[in-house]
């Protein structure tokens, strides 16, 4: 193991609870792993317990309601203590003592609630907040006021739940949260508490609701019983639903980070043992679901001020997989622990691997936000895009064959290689051929730009499992209908992707496809028109701004990011926010009609222009390239189409239908 990572593998401590290495489960929503009743489910203790098995030291678990009347959500979409104590203690009981056999330990995430940002399937319309506020996401409801009783009521709770956690085993408990914009941190913000009682005014009075919940626990469990709070020193809140973004200059309408400090020294004078830090709001939720857009490691600055205030540990996510960001945090003073949620999900044996010197074998997570926010979102249930078992690791498991198979696979994008990496791993014989110089398909040329880099390490991490694997790999091979006959496979897969829709504009020779440009095979010149506002168009016209290029991005829908999905709400506040930020001309409600003589003539409803540009850029989607699989479908017993080649979709669709069909062969 590299000398440097050896800091990642010391024993640290939460109070006087040893935990055995630096890295900690970062808190993520348990949508899909409890009961009805608000207890853990086999699923929910199997996803736990893998993280456990790979190396983590704590595991924190996801949002845990304390109660359910006073903001009464729809179950089972959290765990809640105080509904059924012993089948909760039971439960829990099973997965503690499982994660407790690694080495690891637990920590209970106990939450006050949404209050203004309550996800609307979960809990309808009925909002609680500090005072009568406007909602996040519903603009017809106005939140009611919580009374003192109510208050009260979340106290003793906490205090009930705390303890019930503790006869389950868990270790320890972090509270959510004075953090992104939840009900807790709410009333420690003065934008959204507006009372006059003894919760509301002062910092002290706002920041009360917080204190009396850890001195509650404490109080029930034992001053020893850690409690660390999930914590964000900076909200990063220009108005109502508006967010600040990385580089600009606006008015904090949250907490600042003066305000963040004080703040912090006051919660932890009040008993929190560990500070689990962040910044962002709701209203700014790119920060606190930081999308590829981000830098990596985004929370290090911020926290390395909590590291200079605070005697207690500081905890640190927000993209800190690369162990060598990870290492140096540690070492330079930043962080105490390195915290990892989505990376996680996506590999859940990261610690394990760096620890045997296996980096090369790290499954990189894209922080595309499709298999977790955005299913969560969407769905109500958590897993990962380049994961497919995440979150469903026992059902999901792969089993050896009971009978080996000659598997003829056709096109080496990500459905192509998902699919021979998992026959491989179940015995099966397996052959790719792909017709380019190197795996990949279409994330080569996605992932182009700086802030994609990740999907260039997914395509590096398959070409290492195929190798290990010692999978019979043809490049620049050209596969023809004979080829396929002749080679006696059992099952063929076909995986040849799709290709970019093209059109002609006029007879102008300078109008390039976005992957021409994206491969460097075309120069945009120092002005260009990209036509699509997708995800494409829209990533294609940053990484263009970024080289200083004058971008228009022109959109015939009355909006950006109208189709395809489901993005997460972050990833899309996120580009939607730095398009006109970057200076990108954007042009909804609009096509491109045809060329001039120095551009490209635009038009809106009964007006045209010519906007003077260098080039322009196609970014209208991609046609599916499926002829060899027409011409091959009735000649030979089992065929299976994937991918682009099957549909045109996304990175996750082409991972999860691979290995689904994979996994069953």
């Amino acid at each position: 193991m590299n000398e440097k990572y050896k800091v990642l593998f010391e024993p640290m401590k939460i109070g006087k609870l040893e935990i055995k290495n630096r890295f900690v489960m970062a808190p993520m929503g348990p949508a899909g792993f409890v009961h009805e009743d608000g207890t853990f489910n086999e699923r929910g203790i199997e996803y736990y317990v893998e993280r456990a098995k790979g190396g983590t030291g704590l595991i924190m678990t996801g949002v845990t309601m304390v109660e359910n009347e006073i903001e009464k959500c729809a179950l089972p979409s959290m765990p809640c203590p105080t509904l059924n104590p012993y089948h909760f203690i039971s439960t829990g009981k099973i997965m503690t003592e499982r994660i407790h056999a690694y080495g690891a330990k637990i920590f209970l995430q106990l939450s006050a609630g949404f209050g203004r940002v309550s996800i609307p399937s979960i809990v309808g319309k009925t909002a609680v907040a500090p005072s009568p506020i406007p909602h996040r996401w519903l603009p017809d409801v106005i939140c009611r006021e919580l009374t003192v009783e109510e208050i009260k009521t979340y106290v003793r709770k906490f205090a009930e739940s705390a303890a019930i956690a503790k006869k389950a085993g868990f270790d320890g408990i972090e509270i959510h949260a004075v953090h992104e914009g939840y009900l807790l941190d709410q009333f420690a913000i003065s934008f959204f508490n507006h009372r006059a009682d003894e919760y509301g005014g002062s910092l002290r009075n706002r920041l009360r609701f917080a204190c009396e919940i850890v001195q509650a626990i404490k109080a029930e469990c034992g001053e020893d019983y850690p409690v660390s709070l999930r914590y964000s020193i900076k909200s990063f809140i220009k108005d109502w639903k508006v967010g600040g973004l990385p580089g600009e200059e606006f008015e904090e309408k949250g907490r600042d980070i003066e305000e963040g400090m004080e703040a912090a020294l006051i919660l932890e004078e009040a008993g929190y043992d560990a500070f689990n830090g962040d910044v962002g709001s709701y209203d700014s939720w790119y920060w606190a679901h930081p999308p590829m857009y981000q830098e990596k490691g985004l929370y290090l600055p911020y926290n390395k001020i909590l590291k200079g205030i605070l005697k207690v540990p500081v905890i640190t996510a927000g993209r800190m997989d690369d162990p060598d960001r990870a290492s140096d945090a540690i070492i330079n003073g930043q962080t105490d622990f390195v915290a990892l949620g989505r990376p996680l999900l996506a590999d859940a044996f990261i610690p394990n691997k760096i620890q045997a010197s296996q980096i090369e074998k790290i499954r990189p997570c894209l922080s595309c936000q499709e298999g977790c926010m955005g299913r969560l979102q969407d769905f109500a249930s958590v897993s990962c895009a380049v994961n497919p078992a995440a979150g469903r690791e026992l059902d999901y498991s792969l089993a050896p064959s009971s009978v080996k198979k000659k598997i003829f696979i056709i096109g080496g994008g990500v459905a192509g290689c998902e699919a021979a990496r998992v026959s491989a791993l179940r015995g099966h014989h397996v052959i790719l051929h792909e017709k380019k110089a190197r795996l990949g398909g279409n994330v080569i040329p996605g992932g182009t730009p700086d802030f994609k880099e990740d999907d260039h390490l997914l395509a590096k991490w398959y070409e290492t499992e195929l190798a290990d694997l010692n999978i019979e790999l043809h490049l620049n091979s050209q596969v023809t209908k004979e080829m396929v006959i002749e080679s006696g496979a059992d099952v063929v897969i076909v995986a040849t992707g799709s290709t970019p829709k093209v059109f002609t504009i006029a007879d102008a020779d300078n109008v390039y496809t976005a992957e021409e440009v994206l491969e460097g095979k075309k120069d945009t010149g120092e002005s260009t028109v990209i036509i699509g506002g997708g995800l494409v168009g829209c990533e294609t016209a940053l990484w263009l701004a970024d080289q200083g290029k004058h971008v228009t991005l022109v959109e015939m829908q009355s909006d950006i990011l109208k189709v395809g999905g489901p993005l997460c709400h972050a990833n899309t506040d996120m580009l939607k926010a730095l398009v006109p930020f970057k200076g990108i001309d954007l042009r909804i409600n609009t096509v491109v009609t045809g060329a001039a003589e120095d551009g490209f003539i635009l038009k809106s409803g009964d007006r045209e222009e010519i906007v003077k540009s260098d080039s322009a850029i196609l970014a209208v989607g991609y046609n599916s390239q499926k002829d060899l699989y027409e011409e091959i479908r009735f000649d030979l017993p089992e065929v299976h189409l994937l991918g682009d080649a099957r549909q045109v979709q996304n990175i996750m669709y082409a991972i999860w239908d691979a290995y689904e069909v994979a996994r069953n062969i």
